[in-house]
């Protein structure tokens, strides 16, 4: 199997700083913005968004923009038998009511993460907006879902697999796909 790096540490950096400067900018600041990272990557995905923006934004407090939204329970395929443990949810101001909600995941892929974290949200409360941030688009919806603010938008054969590696979770930032030999 081949395999090659499309993002290293420098290039993930870079994405996250203009993703930040976006979300900034189509919020008009960070005032009831609230990012709520997908797990597992979109979480500390969120983080290192939240510590941009804070040092970007005058008075926006990290620890006030980032949480977390557990998915599991309202994933379409529960019944496939590839079950994870549930996680936790985390909303820092203990609501979604009336706030920019921006939700945070590595990869887009079909749509069917986002579909579930939309289910997710709508439990949660009545945000004033939801938009939604990627590291990396990788095309093959199979939902009309589109992301708001993307890293890197990666044209991908259906049959490569897409891995973000986060120094949180894996040790070393990196986005590697990988593809059957030619």
């Amino acid at each position: 199997m081949r395999q090659r790096t499309v993002l290293d540490e420098a290039e993930i950096s870079r994405a996250l700083t203009r993703i930040a400067h976006e979300v900034l900018e189509a919020n008009k600041g960070a005032e009831d913005l609230l990012l709520l990272g997908i797990p597992t990557r979109g979480v500390p995905l969120a983080a290192r968004l939240a510590a941009l923006i804070a040092r970007i934004e005058p008075g926006a407090d990290a620890a006030s923009l980032a949480g977390s939204l557990d998915i599991t329970l309202h994933r379409d395929d529960l019944r496939s038998g590839r079950l994870r443990a549930a996680g936790r949810t985390e909303v820092p101001g203990s609501t979604v009511d009336g706030r920019t909600v921006v939700l945070v995941d590595d990869v887009l892929f079909s749509g069917r993460s986002v579909r579930a974290a939309l289910d997710a949200l709508s439990a949660l409360g009545r945000p004033e907006a939801v938009r939604l941030a990627v590291l990396v688009d990788r095309g093959h919806r199979r939902l009309p879902i589109r992301a708001d603010h993307v890293g890197k938008n990666l044209p991908s054969a259906l049959d490569e697999r897409v891995s973000v590696q986060l120094r949180e979770t894996d040790g070393t930032d990196a986005v590697i796909i990988a593809g059957e030999k030619d």
